[in-house]
């Protein structure tokens, strides 16, 4: 009896075929990455004389190592910090030269004079938790961003756009460079307005 002939696999695509699947998945894996804090240091400047700073134009913001908050040395509740930042930031108590027409605050003399000059000082403990550390943070720039808003609807209020979505879309690379040079200058009106004033000083060792 003729033994029945086994029918043999042809395996010579596999490596075609596993190298095509290996490339699918390279491609279509997306992998997180942490996109941290966006700040932008300012350039290192040689200042002989540096300005004379108020102490009304300085809003202190400390997080102790037991994760407390001290605004302007009185305790404090992290919901308070945005708040309390837009009243300094927006105070507008400054008068002749130091006037800001666009201010909405009580115009309080012991606090800001306008919010050029105003600078939200952060100090944290080395032992101060990272998670709280952040979300002062988040709130400062919450700060800016409302004011931002605020008066980039009112001066482009046909936009339809607040500040924070105008500045993602200059920021996106697919936005056209006809768009941009719209964006731009509008952007850096309301940005000479706020400018963010956000001085972190050194952290305590103890």
């Amino acid at each position: 009896m003729a033994k029945r002939s086994v029918p043999v696999v042809n395996a010579g695509s596999m490596a075609d075929i596993a190298f095509l699947l290996l490339i699918f998945f390279l491609v279509t894996t997306t992998i997180e990455t942490d996109s941290g804090l966006n700040r932008k240091l300012p350039p290192i400047e040689e200042v002989i004389d540096p300005p004379i700073i108020k102490e009304r134009n300085i809003f202190t913001v400390v997080v102790n190592k037991n994760n407390q908050l001290l605004v302007e040395e009185e305790l404090k509740d992290i919901s308070d910090v945005r708040t309390l930042a837009i009243e300094f930031l927006d105070n507008g108590g400054g008068a002749g030269e130091d006037s800001c027409d666009y201010c909405q605050g009580k115009k309080n003399p012991s606090s800001s004079d306008n919010p050029e000059k105003a600078i939200v000082s952060l100090k944290n403990d080395r032992e101060t938790s990272y998670k709280v550390y952040i979300a002062v943070q988040n709130e400062l720039v919450a700060a800016y961003n409302e004011l931002r808003n605020r008066e980039y609807l009112r001066l482009n209020p046909m936009s339809g756009m607040n500040f924070v979505q105008a500045n993602n879309r200059y920021a996106d690379p697919r936005t056209s460079s006809d768009e941009k040079e719209k964006l731009k200058p509008q952007l850096n009106i309301v940005k000479s307005m706020y400018p963010q004033k956000l001085s972190e000083a050194e952290p305590n060792k103890n």
